[in-house]
Parts: C-alpha cells; structure tokens; sequence
C-alpha cells in the first residue's frame, strides 16, 4: 500500500522539474500493478526480472512485505540498481547482512526507509542536542489490516527507535519489554524500557489498537526539555533552571509532570518557547535525499546500516517480550 505513495511523489518530483523519470511499477498482483500503471501512465510487471528485462531503471523503492524485502533487493542490487528500502530493513539480521553485502559488492547504494528522521521537527530538534538522558516516545494508532506481517514492534515502534539510536551516542546496555496480541496473531501493543551505557533511558510505547493516532517524543538533557509532535511537526522547548545533576529515575518524574495537560501552563521557573520548524511531507523529503545520494555517489542520511541497527534493537525487544510473555504464564 505505502508504494502508492511513493509513486506519487516520484511524479511529484518528475512534473516539478526534478531530474527523475518514474519509469515502471512492478507487483505480483496483476490487478494491482494494473491499476498503477493506468494511474501513473508507466510500463507494470508482475516481476523484476521482466522489468529489468524490459526497462532502463537506475534507482527503486523496495516497498513489498517485509518478509520479501532480502528477495526483491538481491535481484535489484545485482543489476547495479541503488534502492530505497521500506522499513523494516529486513525480516531478520541474516537477510539484512545479505542485503548490506550485496550493496558493497556491488557499489550501491541502499538507504533504509526510516522517514520520520526526514520530520522537520526532528531536524529541528537535533539541531538543539545537548547530551540527552531521558526519552519518552508514544506512537499509538488505529487498527487496520496493513503491514500484519509483523508485529507493532516492527512495524511503529521500529521508527522511534531509529529516531532515539540515532540521538543517543551510546550502546545499548539492558532491555526490557513487555507486549501482548489484541486483535491479530502478533504483538499489536508493546511497552519498552531500553538504557544504554552512557546511563540515558528511554521509555517506547507503541499500539495498533488505539482509538486515537498519537505520535510524540519528549526528551530530557540538561537543564532542557524537548516535547516533539510528529503529526503536528511541533517542537516546544522548556529551559529548566536546574543546576543539581539528575538521576534517570528523577528525569522520568519530571517528564511525567511536565507533559503537556489541556489548558495547561509551564510551572514557575520555566521558560517555553516553540521552536521554528519549516513544514514539509517527511515522505518527499526522504525521496528526495535518496535521490540527491544516487545522483552524487554519497552516503545516504539514512545508511542500511542504521536499519539494521534498529532491527537488532527491535528484535531484541521481540526477544524481551517473548521472556516475560514466559515468565508471566502468558
């Protein structure tokens, strides 16, 4: 489903002048491929052999089910084709270090596609970075039958970890997690406390169950905090005026007390203020660094190599889950 949008951005960018040439669509369903092809005015296969076969393609966005993603980019980065790879990287790490050798064989590029580091306000808010020890992440959304081929780890939480990894210069030191299946046969609800070895923790709650969209990050560093609204691509920024040092366990009261209330004000002492933030669609902008890597030969914002690093996070979690799950008699 999430390729319907990248092909509208690729023509987005075509008809704004960009130079790119959306040049084909494949997918195995035969309505589906139709129906893009109709919608796009661009030549449909129901493979990449055929494709490639047929068209001249020097750039893709792998954007099929998780589990086919090892498949679709071994034919793709041997015909010397850079990629755009849907998150998550992969199904497991075996694929994902199949995937990043094949792109070093074969000189290619392969960014991984955690968009919302493309989220202005998170452009916005790393440039404010000062050694942060304290997360506190909420991306909850409404059942729907897409992307059930993983659970809500894989398939939400996965982009705040990236977000938080990429953040934190530190490595992960302890994990623990516990998440439980509502309405498919995967985790569809998950709350996560991961810290890492500089002593930052951060909280991650993820659902696809909820009756409400949510997608938030709060995060503390010294004398600051950092309230981000994705959807909203808000930054608000509140100086605290403290000069002690806090523990974790004190950083996570002071997130609890200063999460923003309907109607509520900044308590005595500090100072809010909300950042600028230059609006843009998160999807555009990441399609349009993946571009700009292709045609300069650069390392993209987002290597595959970050992907994989948030799958083996993510997949430590499953891990974790799976231990309570046990533990609890679940």
């Amino acid at each position: 489903m999430f390729g319907r949008n990248h092909l509208r951005v690729y023509r987005e960018l075509e008809h704004a002048g960009e130079d790119v040439r959306l040049g084909a669509v494949v997918d195995r369903d035969r309505a589906a491929a139709r129906a893009a092809a109709e919608k796009f005015g661009v030549s449909a296969f129901e493979s990449i052999a055929a494709c490639l076969a047929a068209t001249e393609i020097d750039a893709a966005s792998i954007c099929v089910p998780t589990v086919a993603h090892a498949e679709a980019a071994a034919s793709l980065l041997g015909a010397g084709i850079d990629l755009l790879i849907e998150k998550p990287l992969a199904a497991n790490l075996e694929d994902a270090d199949r995937i990043l050798s094949l792109a070093f064989e074969n000189k290619r590029i392969v960014q991984t596609g955690h968009l919302e580091r493309f989220n202005p306000a998170v452009t916005a808010a790393r440039k404010h970075l000062n050694q942060p020890m304290f997360f506190e992440a909420h991306r909850l959304s409404v059942f729907t039958p897409r992307s059930l081929d993983v659970d809500v780890v894989l398939d939400l939480m996965i982009h705040d970890l990236d977000i938080v990894l990429s953040l934190v210069d530190s490595p992960v030191h302890e994990v623990r997690a516990v998440g439980l299946p509502v309405l498919s046969r995967k985790v569809d609800i998950a709350n996560v406390r991961v810290e890492f070895l500089n002593g930052c923790v951060a909280n991650f709650t993820a659902s696809r169950v909820s009756t409400e969209r949510i997608r938030k990050l709060r995060f503390f560093q010294p004398h600051q905090y950092l309230s981000l609204d994705f959807a909203r691509q808000d930054l608000l920024m509140i100086d605290v005026a403290v000069a002690a040092k806090l523990d974790p366990a004190q950083l996570a009261a002071m997130a609890q007390m200063l999460s923003p209330q309907p109607g509520g004000h900044p308590s005595p002492g500090l100072s809010l203020r909300k950042v600028p933030v230059e609006p843009g669609e998160p999807l555009r902008l990441e399609i349009t660094s993946f571009l700009e890597a292709v045609r300069r030969r650069t390392r993209p914002v987002v290597r595959g190599e970050d992907g994989r690093r948030a799958l083996a996070l993510a997949l430590e979690i499953n891990r974790a889950i799976a231990e309570h799950t046990y533990r609890a008699g679940l």
